[in-house]
């Protein structure tokens, strides 16, 4: 398609680290819109993902992260499916960025199921008074309370939460254009953030 140059297909290389063959697909399909071509390159790896999503993660490594003055600290197991993936910048710079996300946004828990059902239940009850409390009739009162539930899971799952370093994508976003780079299925199974003063 005229317009599309090598400089374009570099470009978009750079920015998704597809291949050059893809790049140029992205690039024709978006007619030359850089943007909707990274969009079309981000969905297409999506799919890939997810057929790579059941596939056994065993190898892996754990990344340790102080932050700066020593009052913060996180250790967090990502998992991978070979020791090679394990060994790769990529992988070991995706763990160091799980890390100090997870220090700067202090997430709950990995998945919505790692929620205790306890806080669940308080955050529910909070949020049902509030409605309540506007004399908002039982129906809106359960979709207000909906909504502020979901965005109490976006704010405290680490995987629903935003990225800190791009709050365009999500970190099970930032997993899945991980795999699409490496080829493996990534899991992150555990974290565990040490704040001082705090148990």
């Amino acid at each position: 398609m005229a317009g599309i140059n090598t400089q374009m297909i570099k470009e978009l290389r750079t920015r998704t680290n597809a291949g050059v063959k893809d790049c140029k697909e992205a690039l024709e399909e978006a007619g030359g819109d850089m943007e909707k071509a990274v969009d079309f390159l981000r969905k297409k790896g999506l799919a890939l993902a997810l057929k790579r999503a059941g596939r056994e993660t065993s190898e892996g490594l754990i990344h340790s992260y102080i932050h700066t003055g020593g009052k913060i600290g996180v250790l967090v197991e990502v998992n991978c499916e070979t020791d090679f993936v394990a060994k790769t910048e990529e992988f070991n710079t995706f763990a160091k960025n799980l890390a100090m996300h997870i220090a700067a946004t202090k997430p709950l828990g990995v998945r919505r199921e790692d929620i205790p059902e306890e806080v669940l239940q308080r955050e529910e009850e909070i949020y049902r008074a509030q409605a309540t409390g506007m004399g908002k009739p039982e129906n809106i009162v359960a979709q207000i309370v909906q909504g502020k539930m979901e965005k109490f899971y976006k704010d405290s799952c680490l995987l629903d939460q935003q990225y800190i370093k791009d709050p365009d994508i999500t970190i099970q976003g930032l997993i899945h254009d991980l795999v699409t780079k490496i080829g493996e299925n990534v899991t992150v199974r555990q974290f565990v953030r040490y704040q001082l003063g705090e148990k």
